[in-house]
């Protein structure tokens, strides 16, 4: 895909989604830099925020399949990547697909559903498949997970796992809009629902294309090493247990040549990585229990305002 009509179907589905949601310029942002980087995005905010409308928002400017699973206690994991049956009229089993085989999936209040059920997602977002009795089913590119979770109410929920936490590229609170923001937002749906208007901007193919394409976008050399120092920073600061793994590393890389992208541009700076470094690292660290109060989003701002940003010409 060339640079210019790559950038022109980049501007189409934040302008399709902005049709719909307002003031969330950045959050749209951060959730299409996840799409073309190849990650998974978790949504933490309170109820009412816009979660699933920007997720719905997201599938319906792309042309391609869409899931959507409402997470509960009882929700089991075949009930998401699918079960074999005994087919009587075939007179054998014959694999029946979950919603899990699609193209975008919203995982709503992925926090209600049991560990065991959480679980059953992480070869799905890892490794693109899913294994049924020993059967390997590829899913199809591209594939996207959106979770939400509300982060105040904890009754009957069950917290994600470190492991399942590190799946998801970034994680990102929607915040609450002002009220210039809030007075459009009633203007906006006063007479009808724009969701329900959105048309497709562009396909699956495209997005492949993009996710293909970001992998050649240049990345300074003392860039990369800013971003080795903020993951070394992460393992050495008091309030952390452990620090970001080479995995967190390489996600950020990945993110800020995706976000250049989406920026329009062809090389990185050293705002793409502070701009990035808290939703892709934040919910990666692990902290002391009880003695702190600080947030790992808190303690992330605090370690981009202590390690050193390098000036250079960044681009090629």
């Amino acid at each position: 895909m060339e640079l210019q009509e790559r950038n022109k179907k980049i501007s189409q589905i934040k302008e399709n989604i902005g049709k719909v949601m307002i003031g969330k310029t950045s959050v749209i942002d951060l959730v299409l830099t996840s799409l073309i980087a190849g990650g998974h995005v978790l949504l933490e905010d309170v109820p009412g925020t816009g979660k699933t409308v920007l997720a719905k928002s997201l599938a319906k400017s792309v042309d391609s399949a869409f899931s959507r699973i409402q997470f509960t206690p009882d929700l089991l994991p075949t009930d998401i990547t699918g079960l074999n049956y005994f087919n009587q009229k075939e007179g054998e089993f014959v694999f029946r697909e979950g919603p899990v085989f699609c193209h975008i999936l919203l995982a709503d209040e992925i926090n209600r559903a049991t560990p065991r059920t959480q679980s059953s997602l992480l070869e799905c977002m890892e490794e693109k498949q899913v294994t049924i009795d020993g059967v390997t089913h590829v899913l199809e590119k591209p594939f996207f997970v959106i979770a939400t979770q509300n982060p105040i109410e904890t009754a009957g929920t069950y917290p994600l796992p470190e492991a399942q936490l590190d799946r998801f590229l970034m994680q990102i609170s929607m915040g609450t809009p002002d009220k210039e923001e809030e007075l459009a937002i009633m203007n906006r749906f006063l007479a009808d629902n724009p969701l329900e208007e959105l048309m497709p901007v562009c396909t699956g193919e495209d997005i492949i294309a993009m996710q293909n394409a970001y992998k050649e976008i240049f990345i300074h050399p003392v860039l990369m090493g800013y971003i080795a120092d903020l993951a070394a920073a992460t393992r050495t600061a008091d309030p952390i247990v452990m620090g970001v793994s080479p995995r967190g590393t390489l996600a950020l890389l990945n993110a800020v040549r995706a976000y250049a992208m989406v920026c329009g541009r062809e090389f990185v700076t050293p705002e793409d990585i502070k701009a990035l470094a808290v939703p892709v690292l934040a919910h990666r660290l692990i902290l002391q229990r009880g003695g702190s109060r600080n947030t790992g989003a808190a303690v992330m701002a605090d370690i981009l305002d202590q390690v050193p940003v390098p000036t250079e010409d960044w681009s090629r």
